[in-house]
């Protein structure tokens, strides 16, 4: 099979690699969209990269053994590789699993673990099927363009009563737009990247404010003075995830999913216990609110908006390179293409 790499120096290119093998309650999966993600960071920075992608769409096409999908089904390929056993898998909450499978070990062969490739090895328990009034573009929206802020929300309990704020409106703030609009929230963005902002206007925010030029009282002024009920950062740094804290409400909430390796300052007690916010940190969703996601793509009239490029794998060189121009939504590559 053909599978994308990343060789260095900014240079992107398809090579030749075996095919996976089912095992056990393992199954092979053609994969037909493959939405890219944060790896165009390590494209930017120069690095090498063999194994590339966690999310995708695609097609059974090789089972070992009888079980939860069977040949032909059309699947959302969940992330990672949780154990399906202990109380958070059984839960839903496979995301934070701490006993993931060694890929390389159990099948043989890391081969099979990318997502920018034809074919993926992954547990059949974590192949959702996509409705069949469901494309596999949007059906691959179920893993991060809408999952880590449908998850977010779920756990502030958004709704069509509250003011939310979005820190960064990349491809994860912009699924956000669309979980909190298809909700009835009022959305409120904060970005400077001109063409996500006006993307984010597109999809319905009734303001995005630069986060260079005070958007705090800005904030302030759109709310009454109060506040804003919910906040979610989505661009992953200590500026953006203090702006969320700041502009929330007194009993607010703030969940964070923007990955970030940065120190943040939080005072105790300004911020915890006489603001009295709740403080949220989201990776994904539960397993069980699957169908909740699918009713967002199937019903969204905003969906569209959140698939800006559609890409065949073979200009992967391209795809990278547009990724890296911050002037995109999803961007799916084809890898059958």
């Amino acid at each position: 099979m053909k599978k994308a790499v990343l060789f260095g120096d900014r240079k992107a290119g398809l090579v030749e690699v075996p095919d996976p093998q089912p095992k056990e309650d393992w199954a092979v999966v053609k994969v037909h969209a493959a939405p890219m993600c944060a790896e165009y960071k390590s494209f930017a920075a120069g690095d090498k990269a063999d194994f590339l992608g966690h999310e995708a769409a695609g097609e059974v096409v090789a089972i070992a053994q009888p079980g939860r999908v069977k040949l032909g089904d059309r699947v959302v390929v969940m992330p990672q590789y949780p154990c399906g056993k202990c109380p958070l898998c059984v839960a839903g909450d496979y995301i934070h699993c701490e006993r993931c499978y060694d890929f390389a070990a159990f099948t043989g062969s890391p081969e099979g673990s990318a997502t920018y490739a034809q074919y993926l090895l992954k547990p059949a328990w974590l192949l959702p099927a996509i409705p069949d009034d469901v494309s596999y573009e949007k059906g691959s929206l179920a893993c991060c363009g809408l999952g880590p802020s449908f998850g977010a929300f779920q756990a502030m309990g958004v709704s069509a009563f509250d003011t939310v704020l979005i820190t960064g409106a990349g491809p994860v703030g912009l699924g956000a737009v669309v979980n909190a609009r298809f909700r009835g929230a009022r959305v409120i963005v904060a970005e400077s990247v001109p063409w996500r902002v006006q993307r984010a206007l597109d999809m319905g925010a009734v303001a995005v404010l630069d986060p260079r030029d005070d958007p705090l009282q800005r904030i302030l002024d759109l709310t009454g003075g109060l506040g804003v009920d919910c906040a979610l950062d989505c661009a992953g740094n200590p500026a953006a995830e203090r702006l969320c804290i700041d502009a929330a409400r007194r009993k607010g909430k703030v969940a964070f999913v923007g990955e970030s390796g940065s120190d943040l300052a939080i005072r105790i007690s300004p911020d915890m216990i006489r603001k009295g916010l709740t403080l949220i940190g989201s990776w994904h969703y539960n397993l069980r609110d699957f169908t909740g996601i699918m009713k967002v793509i199937r019903e969204s009239p905003i969906i569209d908006l959140l698939i800006s490029h559609v890409l065949p794998m073979s200009r992967i060189q391209d795809a990278f390179e547009l990724s890296a121009s911050n002037e995109t939504a999803k961007v799916i590559l084809k890898p059958w293409e």
